[in-house]
């Protein structure tokens, strides 16, 4: 019988299918996918991690990914569903590459990916790999948030870092611990395209040694809870620096469920660039039947 090859990562717990398929031979639906990240049925996972190379898929991205990066990061939510972009699963893809000896970085130590949020450049760090998810913007949309065990609606500030977001800051840690997020949020107005809810509180003090620090759970469009969102983590450390105005810190310590992960913001003459930094794991290998 046919199989699918395959290896099981994860960055601070939020955890992948990496599938490799340089000529994007595969037919990879979306029934595929949920039958795949199942966790009673499949392998389990919150997404999958197609390594494809940039020329072999027939996308507007990855065309004009093709010239900078031979390899496309063809990321799948865990229903199947396409995502832009993932902070985590983008250090997994690297590590991957690294490690099978498909791809070296150049001469200036970086690994360039391509992925439907654009060109993403990652290099080894002290505490794993680190990636430049590019130029981060206030979204314009700025919905009210309701979710189980909040008392009332709360005010969320919508962050682009290549994937939407809305963040909501909380007062206290006991509101984020209490948090139902098996049910999906509800957004007022609510995004044509969804968005990823990051419910973040600060940590006493806010500020220590020059490092911001909050604490973070979310529910990630297309997966539902996971215990890390790297794109998430980034949004909701610069919705505390927006919100904390000028003279807040550029270097941030964000804890999820699953671990600890860094954002730096790096100012550039197109703006400022979001760096995420963490860990990133090959857990296993294994077939799948096709």
């Amino acid at each position: 019988m046919p199989e699918i090859a395959f290896t099981k990562g994860h960055g601070t717990g939020n955890d992948f299918v990496v599938i490799e398929d340089p000529s994007g031979a595969l037919e990879l639906s979306p029934a595929r996918v949920v039958a795949i990240c199942d966790r009673h049925f499949g392998v389990g996972a919150d997404g999958v991690l197609r390594v494809v190379r940039s020329e072999a898929l027939d996308e507007p991205t990855a065309r004009a990914a093709a010239e900078y990066a031979d390899w496309f990061m063809d990321y799948r939510n865990a229903d199947g569903s396409l995502a832009e972009m993932c902070g985590n699963g983008i250090r997994v893809f690297a590590r991957y590459l690294l490690e099978r000896g498909l791809a070296a970085p150049d001469e200036d130590g970086v690994l360039r990916i391509g992925t439907r949020a654009g060109i993403k450049d990652v290099v080894e760090s002290d505490d794993g790999y680190a990636a430049d998810l590019g130029v981060w913007a206030l979204s314009g949309t700025d919905p009210t948030v309701r979710a189980r065990q909040l008392d009332v609606a709360r005010p969320g500030l919508g962050i682009d870092v290549g994937n939407p977001h809305v963040v909501v800051a909380l007062a206290e840690p006991s509101e984020l611990d209490a948090l139902d997020l098996s049910i999906a949020p509800e957004l007022d107005p609510a995004p044509a395209a969804g968005a990823n809810v990051e419910f973040v509180v600060p940590e006493e003090p806010l500020v220590a040694d020059g490092v911001g620090r909050i604490r973070m759970r979310v529910h990630e469009r297309g997966s539902g809870e996971t215990l890390s969102c790297g794109t998430g983590v980034v949004a909701s450390a610069l919705a505390i620096r927006y919100y904390a105005g000028p003279g807040a810190p550029d270097e941030w310590q964000v804890d999820v469920p699953g671990g600890r992960l860094g954002v730096h913001v790096e100012p550039r003459e197109d703006g400022e660039h979001a760096w995420l930094s963490g860990p990133a794991e090959l857990s296993f290998t294994g077939t799948l039947p096709l």
